[in-house]
């Protein structure tokens, strides 16, 4: 029998490397706000039943005009607001969905696995969504990523190699990061406690709050390359370019 599965679908950030007057989720490209095609993602696939859509406090108004009402989805639960770094949007979000649920224990209307995603990435496809459910199923845990088609060097500070990794061994990471749902919500709350509204710099992803806080591992699960994350003007051409071959 399926899991159910709900996504938190991030949308809070301010988009200052883009260098934009607004920010990046709201931007149009290809007719709609960069924002809608992860939403369309969500909207159409079969592994997600619904999703905690976060974004900033001042935009929540402008997210419900021009992203909600243009392209609607039956899907957002609620909108929870973003907090002053990635993590605290994924802790506001599953803090508004706890409250939705009520009770995590096994029944009807709980959520078993999240999903956590970049609002930015828009060719986020079905494939990418099922081997991550997979990979929870079997590991418990399922983040999409890529091998690194560069080598990578690790430096000092001041700019010296210090180690080459092997190449085939490294991997760039993803979005979704998938993780059955009550382990990844006591890791945010822990998370939460131990870093007390501090910028936590070691914290990058979900996958880091769930190593840190559970006695799991990540397990990756394949993504795609085309899977970009729209952060700077280039990866906007990037975008429009792989559109116009769609």
């Amino acid at each position: 029998m399926k899991k159910h599965c709900t996504a938190i679908l991030l949308a809070g950030g301010r988009g200052s490397r883009m260098g934009a007057e607004i920010p990046k989720q709201f931007m149009e490209v290809g007719g709609k706000p960069l924002i809608a095609y992860a939403l369309e993602a969500v909207e159409r696939s079969a592994i997600l039943e619904d999703c905690i859509l976060v974004t900033a406090p001042e935009d929540m108004e402008r997210m419900r005009r021009t992203v909600l009402d243009r392209f609607p989805s039956g899907k957002v639960l609620a909108m929870a607001p973003a907090g002053s770094e990635r993590c605290f949007s994924v802790a506001n979000g599953i803090r508004m969905l706890s409250e939705i649920r009520g009770s995590c224990d096994s029944g009807s209307g709980t959520t078993d696995i999240l999903f956590i995603l970049d609002g930015a990435r828009p060719f986020l496809t079905e494939g990418i969504l099922e081997r991550c459910y997979e990979s929870v199923l079997r590991y418990g845990s399922g983040v999409a990523a890529v091998p690194s088609k560069d080598t990578v060097r690790i430096a000092d500070e001041k700019g010296f190699v210090i180690d080459t990794p092997v190449r085939s061994s490294v991997w760039n990471i993803q979005t979704p990061q998938a993780f059955f749902f009550p382990e990844i919500r006591d890791a945010y709350e822990a998370m939460v406690k131990a870093y007390e509204g501090k910028a936590p710099k070691d914290i990058t992803d979900d996958a880091c709050v769930y190593e840190r806080f559970t006695s799991g591992t990540v397990h990756l699960a394949e993504g795609s390359y085309e899977n970009l994350k729209v952060t700077t003007p280039e990866d906007l051409a990037l975008m429009e370019q792989i559109l116009s071959h769609m």
